[in-house]
């Protein structure tokens, strides 16, 4: 087994490279002259890197797929304020050959400290329907699991293993102090809306080496998906109140606030509201956070342009950097995205 000594954060332009990395995406164009090139998307624990592979396009294409190790040959190169790696030679590598735990991004929080913090907002949950509901769903082996492990999101916030339990968390805590700041709301409503909100998630992606969409999550999306486990667990407790069931299940499918981000509805009580907007800010704060972390230009103030946020982002003067990332959630929040990724 190879030691992995070079990772995607410490790559400046100039630099050789000669390291294996996670070929996250690839796909092969065609130049205005008709010349074949390969792009990859390069990946390790650290971040990501565009890659491209010039010369002999059309071999190397085949040499390896998607989801693959490759150790690559490259030079690193400045393009549009961002780093590029031109690579020369590549090979597949087997798993065997490295540590996989270096290929994969996790959370930066304990993943088990932050499963126990969720379980102590479910603990405080007073309601008795909703108390069980929760339970039902955490009691549950492959369930709690899936949930400590998903990501949020597959291209915007959260992409990582535990993003989804990390954005939850975040998100639970600003609802916790929404209910303390705002007269007339029903606090086990928006605290367990909070927890469900995006639970639809676990079964929405596929994330054994990449994080891609499952069928499911294409063909119906973690808000319908979301819906049909909370009734079929509500099914299953008796004289569960109709009214609560209706009003947790619009807070679910209202939560991505508006019809062209994928919500049927919009929300229109204040928990649904509330929880909207913290989806939305937790979500928002975690890209602009990891999008001035990848920008390693150090010469601009500004990282590269955000397509989906339509603009360039401040990273501030060198000198001016902000506090240290908050340690419980690693500066955990997120975002609506591609599919709409709330």
């Amino acid at each position: 087994m190879t030691d992995k000594t070079i990772f995607v954060k410490d790559i400046r332009t100039g630099d050789r490279v000669n390291e294996v990395f996670l070929a996250g995406d690839k796909n092969l164009a065609y130049s205005q002259k008709g010349s074949p090139y390969l792009n990859i998307r390069l990946r390790d624990r650290t971040g990501e890197v565009d890659g491209k592979v010039w010369e002999n396009a059309l071999t190397w294409d085949r040499a390896f797929k998607k989801g693959d190790l490759i150790r690559i040959q490259a030079r690193a190169l400045s393009f549009k304020n961002a780093i590029q790696l031109s690579i020369i030679e590549l090979r597949k590598v087997e798993d065997a050959e490295v540590e996989l735990a270096d290929y994969f991004p996790v959370a930066k929080g304990d993943r088990s400290a932050m499963f126990a913090e969720i379980l102590s907002y479910c603990a405080q949950v007073k309601t008795p329907c909703l108390s069980e509901l929760l339970h039902a769903f955490f009691r549950d082996e492959k369930v709690a699991e899936l949930f400590r492990r998903a990501p949020a999101a597959k291209g915007f916030h959260h992409i990582y293993i535990g993003g989804l339990l990390e954005h939850t968390l975040s998100v639970v805590r600003l609802l916790n102090l929404a209910a303390g700041h705002y007269a007339g709301i029903n606090r086990d409503l928006l605290i367990a809306g909070g927890i469900l909100h995006d639970i639809g998630k676990i079964y929405e992606f596929s994330f054994d080496r990449i994080v891609e969409y499952s069928d499911s999550g294409r063909l119906v999306g973690h808000i319908v998906m979301g819906v049909e486990m909370v009734d079929a667990r509500i099914a299953a407790i008796p004289d569960f109140p109709e009214q609560t069931a209706m009003e947790l299940r619009h807070l679910i499918l209202s939560h991505h606030g508006v019809l062209e981000f994928g919500s049927p509805k919009r929300p229109k009580t204040l928990e649904a509201l509330i929880v909207h907007y913290m989806d939305d800010l937790d979500a928002k704060v975690n890209a602009f956070q990891e999008t001035i972390r990848e920008a390693r230009d150090e010469e601009s103030d500004w990282t590269p342009y955000h397509r989906l946020f339509e603009r360039y982002i401040y990273k501030g003067r060198k000198g001016n950097e902000p506090n240290a990332e908050n340690p419980d959630l690693s500066g955990g929040t997120a975002v609506s995205g591609g599919e709409r990724e709330i």
